[in-house]
């Protein structure tokens, strides 16, 4: 009789494994197993995909992570950001934070339609954007992380969420910490998350400010190096060139790595938003000196703040829905 009640024990344990190593959220559980028996190839399909668009662009890496970031800081990580306009919604596309800048649409629809063939309408959107962050990464040689899964797709966007919820690069420090927490983010997210900036670009538009008029006095940033400051004006003048591209980590631009600290350090942090973790907190000015002296520090954080943002509010079990195709809601 005991070691009957024994190997039922086990069974019950067994079979809740997955659930004791998830992540808890709000209506349900993510796991990193979630599809192993409905889609057993999806992350390899994802995988293959991203790999693919990154060897083709290598800044491609550096949109799918942002891609990420920016729908999961509106109504949580739900896709809502992938919905073109329609009679019923209003693309966050649209915003101002978004607006001729988030880029990587086409990548995530060729991952979905391959998958829809593989198994119909069973990987949402949402853990493809989650997915495709984590392997871009990687492929850029940053950290690895298992990604917890399950979110369902949202039936609806929010251009104003969107256009008040995501830190803008002219945000001051706490304002953008403030961002941060309302979303159970905490300081040490803020300055690990920010090192995604080691790779991608940033348009001449989202810090022309910080070299002719900071403060609305026309002057520069004082917090810019000035040679530094000298060669970004010229190509990004006071009028004209608004979507110049320039490399936020210019020390190593396609490689994710902890130079972005570094660069903060010696005052070259390209947008306000980047400088202003070491001018204006002792806190985060000592994460910054702590991940520019370890990269394996910052990789380590960085991997456990993307879990956590993965975690903001995520749709699951009957709230939601599967997605057909990343920019609609189903019929």
């Amino acid at each position: 009789m005991a070691q009957s009640i024994f190997f039922f024990m086990v069974i019950v344990l067994l079979a809740f494994a997955p659930i004791c190593l998830s992540s808890k959220t709000y209506g349900g559980y993510l796991f990193p197993q979630f599809y192993d028996r409905s889609c057993p190839q999806a992350k390899q399909i994802v995988k293959s995909i991203v790999a693919k668009a990154v060897a083709k662009e290598a800044r491609m890496a550096a949109s799918l992570l942002r891609l990420h970031f920016h729908d999961c800081f509106v109504k949580g990580c739900d896709a809502s950001l992938l919905l073109d306009n329609s009679g019923t919604i209003i693309s966050e596309k649209r915003s101002n934070p978004n607006r001729n800048s988030v880029r990587g649409f086409e990548v995530i629809d060729e991952i979905k339609k391959t998958l829809e063939k593989e198994c119909p309408q069973t990987v949402s959107c949402a853990d493809i954007l989650a997915l495709a962050a984590r392997d871009s990464t990687v492929l850029a040689g940053g950290p690895n992380w298992e990604v917890p899964l399950g979110r369902k797709d949202s039936r609806g966007a929010s251009l104003s969420g969107s256009n008040y919820n995501i830190p803008a690069p002219n945000n001051t420090f706490n304002t953008i910490l403030t961002k941060f927490k309302l979303k159970g983010l905490d300081i040490v997210d803020l300055v690990a998350l920010s090192g995604s900036h080691t790779i991608g670009n940033a348009r001449c538009t989202s810090f022309r400010q910080r070299l002719y008029n900071q403060s609305g006095n026309s002057l520069p940033d004082y917090t810019l190096e000035q040679s530094y400051a000298a060669q970004l004006r010229v190509r990004c003048p006071r009028s004209g060139g608004d979507q110049t591209l320039f490399f936020m980590d210019f020390v190593s631009p396609i490689k994710f790595d902890n130079s972005y600290f570094k660069n903060l350090l010696a005052s070259k942090g390209l947008l306000n938003s980047d400088q202003v973790l070491v001018t204006k907190n002792q806190e985060s000015l000592a994460l910054v000196k702590q991940y520019a002296e370890n990269n394996e520090l910052f990789f380590e954080h960085f991997a456990k703040s993307m879990v956590k943002m993965g975690n903001i509010s995520p749709l699951t079990g009957f709230r939601g829905e599967i997605r057909k195709n990343c920019r609609k809601i189903n019929n």
